[in-house]
C-alpha cells in the first residue's frame, strides 16, 4: 500500500511538473505581441476590391476590425479574463490588451457619434449602436458571457456596416471625412495619451504642482486638495502602464495609418499629411524590441535605464505632435 501510495504521489508530482515547464512555455509564446500589418491591403482584402476602389472611411473600418480581431485571436487568444495558468500570469499581455481594447472603445464611440453622421441631430447608425455597447462590455468577464463572446457580437455588426459602406446601391451607411470629426477623434487620443505620459513619468516619483484650475480665475472644485501633490506610481505596477502605453501605441499605429488613407484629401488640404505621419513614426519608434529580461526602473540619470520614461518620451512627443494637429485642422 506504502509503494502504492509513492508511486501516486510520484506520478501527481511529475505530471504537475510538466503540465508547469509546458505552461511556462505557452506562456513565452503568449507574451509575444502581435506583427504589424499593412492597413490598406487589409481594407482590400476585406472588401475584394483593388486599393484605388477603397470607399472613404473603407481603411479606419477595417482597421478597427483587424485591431480587435488581431486582440482576441492572437497567439494564446484574448488572456485577460483568463482565471487558469499561464494566463493567470501574464500581467503583461494583459494590460497590452487593456490599451488596445481602450482605443477599440474609443473609436467605435467616435464612429458611432461622429464619423458616420452627418451633423449631431441625424440618426446614428443602426449596426454602430450595437458596436459600441459590445465593445465596451466588462473585459474581465470568463463565462455566462464570456468578454470574447460579446466582442465577437460587436465584430458582427461591425463587419455589416463596412459591407454597406462599400456598396454603392445604398445610402444608409456612410462615413464622413471632414476635419472636425478627425479633431474629434484625435482630442479623444490626446486624452488618452497625456494621461499615460503622467502615468509612465510617475515611475521615479515627483513632487507636482496642482495646476488642475490654472488659466481661470473664477474657476472651482468640488473639493479641496493640495497645492503640491507627490505622484509616484507604486513599484508592482510600473510594468503594467509601461505594457498598457505599448497596447495603445500599437493599436494607434494601425488606426492612425488608416486615417491617413481615409481621411488623405483632408490632410493634403490642410498642409497636414506630414504632421500625421510624424505621430505616427514617434508611436512606431515605441514598439522597439525590449532587451532587458524585464521593465527597468532606474533613476532618471541613474546607473541602469529607466524604461517607462523612455516610452513617456515617444508618448509624449506624439501628444504634443497631435495637439498641433487639431490646431493646424481648426484653421481655415
Amino acid at each position: 500500500m506504502a509503494v502504492e501510495r509513492k508511486k501516486l504521489a510520484t506520478g501527481i508530482g511529475a505530471g504537475l511538473a510538466l503540465y508547469l515547464l509546458a505552461a511556462v512555455g505557452m506562456g513565452i509564446s503568449w507574451s509575444i505581441t502581435p506583427d504589424s500589418y499593412d492597413v490598406e491591403q487589409v481594407a482590400a482584402e476585406y472588401l475584394s476590391v483593388d486599393r484605388g476602389q477603397l470607399p472613404a472611411g473603407a481603411v479606419v473600418t477595417s482597421s478597427l476590425i483587424k485591431v480587435t480581431e488581431t486582440l482576441l485571436n492572437k497567439s494564446g487568444g484574448y488572456i485577460s479574463n483568463d482565471r487558469f495558468p499561464p494566463g493567470l500570469w501574464l500581467d503583461n499581455i494583459s494590460n497590452w490588451e487593456f490599451g488596445v481594447l481602450v482605443q477599440v472603445r474609443d473609436l467605435s464611440g467616435v464612429l458611432r457619434d461622429n464619423l458616420s453622421r452627418s451633423q449631431s441631430q441625424s440618426t446614428e447608425d443602426r449596426d454602430l449602436a450595437v458596436v459600441e455597447p459590445q465593445l465596451n462590455f466588462n473585459s474581465n468577464s470568463w463565462i455566462l458571457p464570456s468578454s470574447e463572446s460579446e466582442y465577437q457580437k460587436g465584430l458582427v455588426s461591425l463587419n455589416r456596416y463596412l459591407v454597406r459602406l462599400s456598396d454603392q446601391g445604398q445610402s444608409n451607411a456612410q462615413f464622413y471625412a471632414r476635419a472636425d470629426n478627425l479633431r474629434r477623434w484625435l482630442e479623444t487620443i490626446e486624452a488618452r495619451l497625456g494621461s499615460l505620459s503622467q502615468r509612465l513619468s510617475a515611475s521615479v516619483g515627483q513632487r507636482r504642482l496642482n495646476t488642475d484650475l490654472a488659466g481661470d480665475p473664477n474657476a472651482a472644485q468640488s473639493t479641496q486638495s493640495a497645492a503640491e501633490l507627490v505622484v509616484k506610481t507604486p513599484w508592482l505596477e510600473i510594468d503594467d502602464v509601461f505594457y498598457e502605453a505599448r497596447g495603445t501605441a500599437w493599436a494607434l499605429t494601425h488606426l492612425l495609418r488608416a486615417a491617413q488613407v481615409d481621411f488623405a484629401n483632408v490632410l493634403e488640404k490642410k498642409n497636414a499629411a506630414v504632421s500625421l505621419e510624424q505621430i505616427v513614426r514617434e508611436l512606431e519608434a515605441s514598439q522597439e524590441p525590449i532587451w532587458a529580461p524585464m521593465v527597468l526602473n532606474g533613476s532618471g540619470f541613474g546607473m541602469l535605464a529607466n524604461h517607462s520614461l523612455v516610452m513617456a518620451s515617444y508618448i509624449s512627443r506624439a501628444n504634443a505632435a497631435i495637439i498641433n494637429l487639431r490646431e493646424l485642422l481648426s484653421k481655415g
